[in-house]
């Protein structure tokens, strides 16, 4: 459990910084289960001013927030992008790459 801690304490800093939150969301997007990214979300929320701030300048209630970055939430892509907004982030679209894949 210590260890646990210890690794919160350290993703927490390190989300802090913009560069690392991006990577973390973009490795989270790399999941087939959208939960692992809304997960992810959820983590750079709380790092990246937590999440009373964060709904405020997202325009959302911190209950629809909370709601919506819940391992049954399901934001739709408005108020995704609202979040990234109000975390300091944005979303970008990238070519998909994978052996046999399109291009």
């Amino acid at each position: 459990m210590h260890t646990d801690v210890q690794h919160d304490d350290w993703l927490y800093q390190q989300l802090q910084d913009a560069g690392f939150a991006a990577e973390y969301l973009n490795a989270a997007s790399e999941d087939d289960d959208p939960k692992t990214y809304v997960s992810a979300l959820r983590k750079v929320a709380e790092a990246r001013g937590g999440m009373s701030v964060i709904a405020q300048n997202a325009g959302l209630s911190r209950e629809r927030l909370d709601q919506m970055l819940s391992t049954r939430g399901n934001p739709t892509l408005k108020t995704l992008a609202a979040v990234l907004k109000a975390t300091g982030l944005k979303m970008v679209i990238s070519p998909y790459s994978h052996p046999g894949g399109t291009q």
